[in-house]
């Protein structure tokens, strides 16, 4: 087995990290057949808990030149941007520099009259003007009553797509004067929209644009150099590229998805809080691994405090009734030993943690549409490992013992 083990002084205690080689192939058994068959171009599976890890990376990323897909190539992770914004909300609140319930006007003042789509009849829009006050919290959990998209960033204009088409601020302008779809606060609707216009609070707040404040605060002190919103042409050379999912054959290549529009790194591209950062698996693994160790990353930088982590990204800051998510990331209404946190990518990417038993499943492809027959034989290989974990970790405790 390979054993990594670091040990972080952080104020007066110490943070121990330990890593160990599962010595385990349950993903890449599991997969290694849809792989065979072309259904599954190529895919990268982690599973970790309380120190045991399981890698897999199978098949390629790029079918046609037989190249290998590796934890160092870049990919799209989609909406699993919000999270990222999330965090960097959950900075400025523990600082007090805004508070969740805070009215979005406060830093937006745009947004301080709200009109709603009551009705449409004969393409004629029937308003109401908005009488909750929307506050950081609703837009940033999907309960402000914006639409998934503003117009200017649909995937079927020109340059659209959640990363083309508008700035931030200019996202959250145009989001302000266009009708919302309910009263804010009490229905849950997913927007890429809400999460923009949380980024556009912290850019009037901490006076920086919001990709430099999460470079700054998040991705540098994390280590996770291969993460940005501009990907450089050497970075593309190792893209995971996109496939379509076909039944029964193999996956067909896609250029381009209307959503995610080529060329990646040209002036139409706009950071994104809802979608749109590049990434690897090696670096999105830094950032949730700081969420399940509750805001340290594994290199022992603090991005968080504890109680932050727990009360307002763990668990739902909704109101009862609405399921779960908190800002940015899917969580459970109630917090147990069994909740899990985290968020998924519109091109199949995934990433859930469990900070109460310290365990992590990653999950990332580039894959549109639909079968994913693979799905329920990686579920299986997900509950073979952490039974394995938990067994070894029983065997441990005996290791070296005289009775």
């Amino acid at each position: 087995m390979l054993i990594a083990v670091t040990a972080i002084v952080l104020g007066c205690s110490t943070v121990r990290n330990a890593q160990i080689n599962s010595g385990t192939t349950f993903a890449k058994d599991a997969l290694a057949p849809f792989v065979a068959d072309g259904q599954l171009p190529g895919a990268i599976s982690v599973f970790y808990k309380d120190g045991l890890q399981e890698t897999a990376c199978v098949g390629y990323a790029n079918v046609a030149t037989k190249r290998p897909i590796t934890m160092n190539d870049v990919y799209m992770q989609c909406s699993q941007t919000k999270g990222f914004c999330g965090v960097t909300i959950a900075i400025l609140v523990e600082e007090g520099k805004i508070a969740l319930d805070d009215p979005v006007s406060k830093y937006l003042p745009e947004f301080k009259e709200l009109w709603i789509q009551e009705s449409t009849e004969n393409d004629v829009k029937k308003l109401v003007k908005a009488k909750n006050t929307l506050t950081i919290r609703m837009v940033m959990n999907h309960t402000g009553g914006f639409p998934f998209e503003i117009s200017a960033k649909q995937g079927n204009i020109k340059g659209g797509g959640w990363s083309g088409g508008a700035p931030l601020r200019q996202t959250a302008a145009i989001a302000a004067a266009s009708p919302i779809s309910f009263e804010p606060g009490t229905k849950a609707q997913y927007s890429n929209t809400g999460i923009d216009i949380g980024a556009a609070v912290i850019e009037v707040v901490t006076g920086m644009r919001w990709e430099d404040f999460l470079k700054k605060r998040v991705l540098d002190p994390l280590g996770m150099t291969s993460s940005s919103f501009l990907p450089t042409d050497k970075q593309l050379k190792t893209q995971v590229e996109m496939y379509d999912c076909v039944k029964d054959a193999s996956a067909k290549y896609r250029e381009q998805n209307e959503m995610q529009q080529r060329p990646y790194n040209d002036a139409h591209v706009f950071a994104s809080a809802g979608a749109g950062l590049w990434t690897t698996a090696n670096d999105q693994l830094k950032f949730y691994k700081m969420l399940m160790n509750l805001g340290v990353g594994e290199n022992g930088v603090r991005i968080l405090k504890e109680e932050t982590v727990k009360e307002i990204l763990a668990k739902s800051t909704r109101p009862k009734g609405m399921d779960g998510y908190s800002l940015g990331l899917a969580a459970p209404e109630e917090d147990t030993e069994d909740a899990w946190f985290g968020h998924g990518g519109a091109w199949g990417t995934n990433c859930m943690v469990n900070w109460h038993r310290k365990e992590l499943k990653l999950w990332a492809v580039q894959l549109c549409g639909d079968p994913r027959p693979w799905d329920v034989a990686r579920a299986e290989a997900e509950t073979k490992f952490f039974k394995y974990a938990i067994d070894n970790a029983k065997g441990n405790a005996y290791t070296g013992r005289v009775k």
